[in-house]
């Protein structure tokens, strides 16, 4: 309707260029959206998510200083901190040796999350038409399910080898994150010995591997669901037209 009204006064408003520039540029700003501009306006919104996860959790203390991902010991350790004001535990120093392994993780963490950049561009060119449609017609987190099913197996297998490199490495200190970790276990299993607690022996590179991606997700669906909710946050024209409207 606004389009017809404002097409029957043409002839009465049009007085100058600039007024005849503003009013097609009302009449073009309302014009449905095409496959195209749909398609690219997705493609460039999971561009701008993605890139942001990417370069919040491989920053340094991405992981480490975000309760929401941060990555603590593993179930099976958990055994280790209930128990750590014991006096035996107490007198071999457990709680430093907790926050070496704990941040140690994290670092490893951080290290293999640059990885994840190029995966995701193959995943965003890939993307068919009816992909583009399905998410913008979808949940708030339609286009992070996408990512989960189209990239998980492919990450998970470019995390763990970065992952299990970087616990070898010096990333705390002197000290490689598996070496903290071997020190906190072994500390603990000695005390173990003498309590009756289970050992733990888990190896970490599964583990780290498996929360880190768990992260990286949740911060691609908190930029997914920004982007939908927030104008402020669709940093191009065509993002503000597709997430503006959404007229298909």
């Amino acid at each position: 309707m606004r389009k017809i009204v404002l097409l029957l006064l043409l002839p009465l408003l049009i007085t100058s260029c600039d007024v005849a520039e503003s009013i097609v540029k009302v009449i073009e700003d309302e014009a449905p959206l095409s496959e195209q501009e749909v398609v690219k306006g997705l493609k460039e919104a999971l561009r701008v998510s993605t890139d942001t996860a990417v370069n919040v959790v491989s920053a340094l203390n991405g992981y480490y200083a975000d309760k929401l991902i941060k990555i603590y010991l593993p179930p099976e350790a958990e055994i280790i901190t209930k128990n750590k004001d014991n006096p035996l535990l107490k007198a071999t120093g457990i709680t430093k040796l907790i926050d070496d392994a704990v941040l140690g993780m994290n670092r490893a963490a951080e290290n293999a999350a640059k990885s994840a950049s190029p995966i995701f561009v193959n995943a965003i060119k890939s993307m068919t038409i009816q992909d583009a449609f399905s998410i913008l017609n979808g949940s708030d987190t339609a286009a992070t399910n996408y990512f989960r099913n189209k990239t998980y197996v492919q990450l998970k297998a470019s995390f763990k080898p970065k992952v299990r490199n970087s616990l070898n490495k010096p990333l705390v200190g002197n000290i490689s994150p598996n070496k903290a970790w071997t020190s906190l276990t072994s500390a603990y299993n000695d005390v173990a010995v003498f309590t009756g607690w289970k050992k733990v022996n888990t190896q970490l590179d599964e583990y780290v591997t498996n929360r880190a991606l768990n992260g990286l997700f949740i911060k691609v669906k908190e930029q997914e669901k920004q982007i939908r909710k927030d104008p402020a946050a669709r940093v191009t024209d065509i993002l503000e037209r597709v997430f503006g409207d959404k007229i298909l």
